[in-house]
């Protein structure tokens, strides 16, 4: 199990992310937009660096959702290495059969 704190920050990333979705994708598009004038795009990349730190997405980690383990982590499950391969195992994941050949 991973330290329920390091868990806990990351769920608090997420809310961040959520929250600040569309302001954050609307100041992007405005500071990239070649039709609107220097100062209005720089305006928009100052609001845009005002906004939390935590707020972007590139902070967040992927997690296990049993485990909270950060390394290992399978996308298409949502779980590490490690859960998966006992979940797996004992067949409570549908779908997924032991490899032979």
């Amino acid at each position: 199990m991973a330290k329920v704190s390091a868990v806990e920050k990351n769920k608090k990333r997420e809310r961040l992310v959520a929250k600040y979705a569309a302001k954050r994708e609307a100041l992007k598009k405005a500071a990239k937009d070649p039709n609107l004038s220097p100062e209005e795009q720089f305006m928009a990349r100052l609001q845009l660096a005002k906004l939390p730190r935590n707020s972007a997405k590139t902070r967040l980690r992927n997690r296990c959702q049993v485990t909270g383990r950060p390394r290992g982590y399978y996308r298409k499950f949502k779980m590490s290495r490690v859960t998966l391969r006992e979940l797996a195992s004992n067949g409570q994941l549908p779908g997924v059969v032991k490899s032979s050949w």
